[in-house]
């Protein structure tokens, strides 16, 4: 898949890339984006996450965790996409971070956040309704 896959006129794209599936901090963060789903298609944005593990890994911890947007694995070659992005780690993981793009493919927020830490939504959503103010 490619990003463009995902464009369509109007809508933004929000990619979350989160380092493991299994860990708590990445359940407890994309848990909570499952839950205001709601709002991010109110702020016309479609939510995907992105990790390097492998497909049946996060297809089971989807099924697990109850995730219904799409989650991609950038698996082989492992971080391909997390490094055209630039947050690929030496450890093998990608960084917590957080994208969003416009329409027409380019990016108009970026936040990076602690490995450890789950940024949560606000900050997101206020990325959301400012760019949606500045049409």
């Amino acid at each position: 898949m490619e990003l463009s896959d995902f464009l369509e006129e109007g809508k933004y794209v929000v990619l979350a890339f989160y380092p493991a599936a299994w860990s708590p901090t990445c359940g407890d963060e994309m848990t909570l984006f499952q839950e205001f789903l709601d709002e991010f298609e109110r702020l016309n944005a479609k939510l995907v996450g992105i990790s390097v593990d492998n497909v049946w890994g996060v297809q089971a911890w989807a099924e697990n965790k109850g995730i219904t947007f799409p989650l991609l694995c950038d698996f082989h070659p492992k971080g391909t996409m997390a490094e055209l992005y630039g947050v690929m780690r030496d450890d093998g993981v990608s960084e917590r971070a957080l994208f969003i793009v416009d329409p027409e493919g380019i990016i108009q927020y970026s936040y990076v956040s602690p490995i450890a830490e789950n940024p949560g939504v606000d900050r997101l959503f206020e990325a959301l309704e400012r760019l949606q103010k500045d049409e």
